[in-house]
């Protein structure tokens, strides 16, 4: 038998992390291999770190070679494959980001370093923890032996969001939609750009953007609800969206190691490679392709952007340059 994919998710004993195991441990992430999965959380949390155990060994996973549980980060890192860096202060009804960068920036240092000290150089890592690009940001700082382009934040769920909008004010299925790009930061400044996108009606690809509305819809309806959608569900649960969080950093491991169909891509935030006018180094959500047999992804190039979505890209940007220097203050406080 192959040696299992060391897979670590931090916080999992919280909602987002719950919901992560039971999709990786089911093979619908990495498909049929066998599997190591190491679970970390803060001491006050082990008790329940062990009852997510005893639920994920009461599944009988075929695929589940063995489940640890750790508050250790020296254990927890350990020659690890992939990492769903979950773990962090969620937002809570009322919070704005920067209360959440100034809680939460401090654990993306320590684990930056420990990915640097203790995991594997081929690394795989996601950061789901918001504020998700600037924590993924400083933790590529503090794990300088990671290849930069191996550590990447999750623009996914506002991608899943975008898709599932426009599928249903186009009157198709969610598998009829594709090319949807969520550009920036994951937060309300984001630029859910549908302009690109692609609906299948009647066997045909057409353009999204006429199909679903045009630019009143895009304008008015779709980018402000989009921008605004987690808000708005923190309203409705008073807790930070989970079910759906999970499912979006599943598809985004899922799409890295297996690649994006032909002729479609997802949003990823990367580091930028100065695609776009984006300076470089800053973690910023592209449309990007991935290659199955190398599991690189390539940033799409050469999509018209005219002056009003370079206005948008460019608001998204400041917020998360602003955020970085911001960050970096408190690393160094």
């Amino acid at each position: 038998m192959a040696a299992p994919i060391k897979v670590l998710v931090t916080g999992a004993a919280g909602q987002i992390g719950y919901s992560i195991v039971q999709q990786i441990a089911s093979g619908h992430v990495f498909g049929n291999k066998p599997l190591s999965l190491i679970l970390l959380d803060i001491p006050p949390m082990m008790e329940v770190l062990e009852g997510v155990v005893f639920e994920l060994m009461d599944c009988a996973f075929p695929l589940l070679h063995e489940v640890i549980p750790t508050t250790k980060e020296e254990e927890a890192f350990k020659d690890i494959d992939v990492a769903f860096l979950v773990g962090a202060m969620p937002r809570k009804e009322g919070m704005e980001r920067k209360d959440l960068l100034a809680a939460n920036v401090k654990i993306f240092k320590s684990q930056g370093s420990a990915l640097d000290k203790y995991a594997k150089k081929t690394c795989k890592v996601l950061v789901v923890g918001n504020p998700a690009n600037t924590n993924a940001f400083i933790c590529a700082k503090y794990a300088p032996s990671i290849p930069s382009r191996n550590i990447s934040a999750m623009t996914r769920l506002d991608h899943n969001r975008a898709m599932a909008q426009v599928a249903v004010k186009a009157g198709v299925p969610i598998t009829h939609v594709k090319n949807v790009v969520i550009w920036g930061n994951h937060s309300s400044t984001q630029f859910p750009d549908v302009r690109h996108a692609m609906v299948n009606k009647n066997g045909q690809w057409v353009d999204a953007y006429s199909a679903a509305g045009g630019d009143t819809w895009f304008k008015t309806d779709f980018i402000p609800l989009i921008q605004k959608r987690g808000a708005e569900i923190i309203k409705k649960r008073k807790l930070s969206s989970a079910m759906s969080a999970a499912k979006a950093a599943c598809d985004h491991m899922h799409d890295w190691f297996n690649g994006t169909a032909e002729g479609a891509f997802v949003s990823m935030a990367i580091p930028s490679d100065g695609s776009y006018g984006i300076p470089e180094g800053i973690m910023y959500s592209f449309p990007v392709k991935i290659d199955a047999a190398s599991q690189q992804w390539q940033i799409v190039q050469n999509l018209p952007i005219d002056d009003w979505a370079k206005e948008k890209m460019m608001i998204t940007l400041k917020e998360l340059q602003d955020e970085a220097q911001e960050a970096l203050r408190a690393c160094e406080a």
